[in-house]
């Protein structure tokens, strides 16, 4: 009914796509996402700027009490306490170590030890230790690698930055690639 009658708009973001957070048969029946380039931290950014300096009252307090939720796909429903039973940064690691790692393999080609060296100069070793952003990156190339099918069919979106997933236009990628590989031959 709604792809007859009207437009469906996607959700998820650049982040989500990277990490095989889209569903399979659901994001992708959306006919177009907004925000398929967009990375998660830059999306939090930008609805904390918009809810602290455009609105105020009611809406204000939403959007804010949406950017300092937990990130969750919600799947699971909210515990006794009404709060979500599932964070995605909890089983994954910290989206601005993914986003980081993202930005630098995709846009930049960097190797999986240079993405380390460069994650542990940055600021990040000041709230995690070297083992916990070794760990999320190892995570990362998991998971990018194994979701790339699902990369291969998602709806058209703009790219609003440097880095796309789209299979139509910057990225492509087999579906079968393995990252065992690509993390040995670095070293990492």
């Amino acid at each position: 009914l709604l792809m007859s009658r009207g437009f469906v708009i996607g959700t998820g973001d650049l982040s989500e796509l990277a990490l095989g957070w889209s569903t399979y048969n659901a994001d992708h029946m959306s006919m177009y996402n907004p925000n398929c380039s967009i990375p998660k931290t830059l999306v939090r950014f930008l609805v904390r700027h918009v809810a602290e300096r455009e609105f105020d009252g009611a809406a204000r307090k939403a959007l804010l009490s949406i950017v300092e939720g937990v990130i969750s796909p919600e799947l699971l429903p909210l515990g006794a306490d009404g709060q979500s039973l599932q964070s995605t940064e909890e089983s994954l690691g910290r989206f601005e170590l993914h986003d980081f790692f993202l930005y630098h393999f995709v846009r930049n080609g960097f190797s999986p030890e240079k993405i380390l060296f460069l994650s542990r100069s940055a600021t990040f070793e000041d709230s995690l230790s070297p083992a916990e952003i070794e760990m999320t990156l190892r995570t990362f190339y998991r998971r990018f690698f194994a979701n790339q099918f699902k990369r291969s069919c998602v709806p058209d979106g703009p790219k609003v930055g440097t880095v796309s997933l789209s299979p139509r236009g910057d990225w492509r990628m087999p579906s079968d690639a393995d990252p065992g590989l690509w993390l040995e031959k670095s070293g990492s």
